[in-house]
């Protein structure tokens, strides 16, 4: 492997122009303009000091700069993962103690141990048994469970924080009369100009914009604001060097709440990537080489006291929107975080938390996909079905069970379809040689003494009795007239030995009641796995055809020049 696929950066650093420098400087501007107060904001929701955000926003999105194969993806604390961190800590430790800082940050470490793992390993396909149906309902979920959270630091009533939704409902049902009027003032007006401005042009940074403004106004109107919740002293200074504390027993009670991190965070990564890869032509994402990326960043992130991080949808989105096109945004992104550590955390003292809960409220909210939920009921009912399941399990459940509950349905819908593919009978179109469904087309014709057939999918263990099945029903259907079976194989892409096993039970059975079969189309692969199954012990070569149509008139006339060449280049090809 070239030192360039282990190290991306050098594939385009040396070859960095001058013409990119103005698009990334703004890029770079303008996105850590958005991620300072959001990374605070975010913080908050994981159960953190303030400062853990900012910690989050440097050292890993360097790393990725480095690693990462995407030059536009915008890294660091994201609202989905923070309210993941919080659902599983917050069981081990109270939120914002030293023990529970302590554990949020061994459990950047073990996430990067098992990013880094699964790239190294190529253990990316993985994540492709989340569906999208499943991703879209976790997605909208939490993103709902997060919002919901936020309505405490939006009004100024102390609800409970919780990952289930029924919980949450009827604690802010029960306390809303209490809400504290001056907060609530400020959060929705908040929520409304970051609204307003999004709709005028999604490039005005907006958090900045009510950051400011709750700052100015509580710090000159504090008579008239009093009461209001306020961020305070975040401290100032790079975080120190930190080695977190190898607890086995504290690692194991973290695995799944980790494995949930990798495989959300992993997700939202691919998913960003790719959507921006299409966009232009320049580079190529390589999915392990992200998750190699992603773990470095939160390995090395957890030594500097970084909770764990991963893309951002909406800074990736803005980053390309504003002229990024390589990592340099990302370093101009981190520089602006560091000049914030060391000399600005003190303006951020009279920021009002209902500012923060207004920046997220809006922001996750914007995940919730009812658009995707409209088009998969026209499109598809069984994957519409598996979102509303994913998303109301995640709602009532909470984040760990339902992103499980999510993989596992996906997994069963996987089962269903592969084990009971589509399979039809086909008819022969009037003056031609193609066969095509007789349901689909009307005009085809159906031969009674002949049954040709398709089996759209792999043929094994798990469909190979449903075939047989199906086979059996479509003949029965002849009655005693069928004399030939012609098994169209044009999408069968793969055979294994009971899908063998069974065809060779297949054609003794049929060939005790005088019925001849054939096989039409079938791919070089398959046709080399059926004959290492023994199914020339049983037939020969004559009975392979180009297509069902050459069967057929074998069948009927006995002679096809066109046949003898086929099984001639078969017997060539096998030997």
């Amino acid at each position: 492997m070239s030192l360039h696929k282990i190290i991306p950066i050098l594939s385009w650093l040396p070859n960095y122009k001058k013409s990119q420098l103005k698009g990334d400087l703004i890029a770079g501007l303008t996105v850590a303009i958005i991620l300072i107060p959001q990374g605070i904001a975010y913080a908050l929701i994981a159960g953190l000091p303030p400062i853990y955000g900012l910690y989050s926003a440097l050292v890993p999105q360097i790393v990725y700069a480095i690693f990462g194969t995407s030059r536009q993806v915008a890294i660091g604390p994201v609202a989905m993962d923070s309210l993941i961190v919080a659902t599983g800590v917050s069981t081990l430790a109270l939120a914002g103690s030293e023990s529970y800082i302590a554990i949020t940050i061994l459990l950047a470490l073990v996430v990067g141990v098992i990013q880094l793992l699964m790239g190294i390993f190529r253990l990316g396909f993985i994540v492709n048994f989340l569906s999208r149906p499943v991703i879209t309902g976790f997605t909208s979920a939490v993103a709902l469970t997060i919002g919901l959270n936020q309505f405490r630091n939006l009004l100024g009533v102390d609800f409970i924080q919780s990952d289930q939704v029924h919980v949450l409902l009827f604690d802010i049902i029960t306390k809303l009369k209490d809400f504290h009027l001056e907060t609530t003032l400020i959060g929705v007006f908040a929520c409304l100009i970051i609204i307003i401005f999004r709709k005028i042009n999604k490039k005005i940074p907006n958090a900045l914009i009510v950051v400011v403004l709750g700052i100015l106004v509580v710090k000159f109107f504090n008579a008239t604001f009093h009461g209001v919740s306020i961020v305070k002293d975040i401290p100032s200074g790079l975080p120190s060097f930190y080695f977190p504390e190898l607890d086995i027993a504290q690692i194991k009670e973290l695995m799944p709440i980790a494995f949930t991190l990798v495989m959300v965070g992993y997700l939202e990564t691919i998913s960003i990537g790719k959507t921006l890869e299409a966009k232009q032509d320049e580079y190529r994402v390589d999915a392990n080489q992200e998750l190699v990326a992603l773990g470095l960043g939160n390995i090395t992130g957890s030594l500097f006291q970084a909770y764990p991080s991963t893309s951002s949808f909406s800074r990736s989105a803005i980053n390309a929107e504003s002229g990024g096109t390589t990592g340099v945004s990302a370093l101009v992104s981190a520089l602006l975080v560091v000049i914030t550590l060391l000399f600005l955390t003190p303006v951020f003292y009279y920021l009002p938390k209902a500012v923060l809960a207004a920046i997220i409220v809006v922001a996750v909210f914007n995940l919730i996909s009812l658009k995707e939920a409209k088009f998969l009921w026209k499109a598809n009912v069984l994957d519409f079905w598996l979102l509303v399941a994913t998303f109301v399990s995640t709602l009532v459940f909470g984040i760990e069970y339902g992103i499980l509950i999510g993989v596992g349905l996906s997994i069963v819908v996987l089962i269903f379809r592969t084990s009971r593919p589509y399979v039809v009978e086909l008819g022969k179109v009037p003056d031609s040689d193609f066969y095509r469904n007789k349901a689909r087309f009307s005009e085809v014709i159906v031969d009674d003494i002949v049954l040709v057939f398709r089996f759209d999918a792999q043929l094994f263990y798990a469909n190979a009795n449903y075939f047989r099945d199906k086979l059996d029903e479509l003949a029965n259907q002849k009655g005693k007239k069928l004399e030939l079976i012609v098994l169209d194989g044009e999408s069968i892409n793969r055979v294994d030995s009971t899908g063998v096993e069974m065809l060779k039970d297949r054609i003794k059975f049929f060939r005790k009641k005088g019925v001849t079969f054939y096989f039409a189309g079938i791919k070089g692969p398959v046709r080399d796995a059926l004959f290492r199954g023994g199914l020339l012990e049983i037939i020969d070569i004559n009975h392979f055809f180009m297509r069902a149509n050459d069967a057929v008139i074998f069948h009927k006339t006995g002679d096809n020049e066109s046949q003898k060449k086929y099984a001639q280049y078969i017997h060539q090809s096998y030997k």
